[in-house]
């Protein structure tokens, strides 16, 4: 009798884990996100890494529509910009990019690059709301306004600067209650305990899930859209050493090409109604 009193809850948790898989699974872009995937204006090497990084799926799984206000951390050069300003401006919706502060010669040089990728793309744009996101800069949208945050690939800058709780907090306060926070990461290894400061570019997905915990989110999917299991995550100059950047200049550098671009979680957090 005591083990048929188990197997309901256990087939309960089943059915609960697989449910949650799925759900990562069920959505599918809409037909202008995947036309503005595969507009011809977009840059030829952001093109490129469409491959490593599904662009629409990934997209399409924190449930972007055209009618949302949806802010980005980070554009860096403009990879996603070139996707969301477009998709938004024509569906009625608001895009907000929130910039590194001005001051050192990466940011400043990373920020030029995207005000003139913008600046191109002008007429297919609409209106950028621009923000700031850094130390003494957290005011990346007005309060309770956005409908989904992005972030590709930053948690780990805002570890080394030390100040990603503050990042985060400043994503849970301009989320309308209910709202999404998708977060993209390079993945580190589980047999390492996690460095405060990601030096290496890595961060445990654990670790990532506990620091939104703390800021207030509910976890709310994952999905392995941008998963790499030939990442071993223990090189030389850490995450840079692969492509894009490959650190190691043409050294090894077909050995990391094969490789491919770092193993990366893809998490979905909700802000609580």
């Amino acid at each position: 009798m005591e083990i048929l009193r188990t197997r309901p809850a256990a087939l309960i948790l089943t059915l609960a884990a697989l449910a949650f898989s799925a759900a990562a699974l069920a959505a599918a872009p809409d037909s202008a996100l995947t036309a503005a995937v595969a507009d011809s204006s977009r840059s030829t090497n952001f093109v490129a890494r469409d491959s490593a990084r599904h662009p629409a799926a990934e997209l399409a799984f924190f449930g972007i529509r055209p009618t949302m206000t949806v802010v980005e951390l980070w554009p860096g050069g403009g990879y996603w910009t070139e996707i969301l300003g477009p998709y938004l401006a024509a569906g009625g919706g608001t895009y907000y990019a929130s910039l590194e502060p001005a001051g050192s010669a990466e940011s400043d040089q990373t920020n030029a690059r995207w005000h003139t990728r913008v600046a191109s793309l002008k007429s297919r744009m609409g209106t950028v709301h621009e923000t700031t996101l850094g130390p003494g800069h957290f005011e990346i949208a007005p309060a309770g306004s956005a409908d989904l945050i992005l972030t590709f690939r930053n948690l780990h800058n805002w570890m080394d600067g030390g100040y990603a709780d503050k990042a985060l907090a400043a994503c849970f306060g301009a989320l309308k209650p209910g709202g999404i926070l998708g977060i993209e990461e390079h993945r580190g290894r589980n047999d390492k305990a996690q460095d405060p400061k990601a030096a290496d570019g890595y961060v445990r997905e654990d670790y990532a899930i506990e620091l939104l915990q703390k800021a207030g989110f509910v976890l709310a999917g994952k999905s392995e859209i941008n998963a790499n299991p030939k990442d071993t995550k223990n090189w030389v100059d850490g995450v840079w050493t692969l492509p894009p950047t490959f650190s190691q200049g043409d050294k090894d550098r077909a050995k990391y090409a094969a490789i491919g671009e770092a193993d990366n979680f893809v998490l979905k957090f909700r802000k609580p109604q």
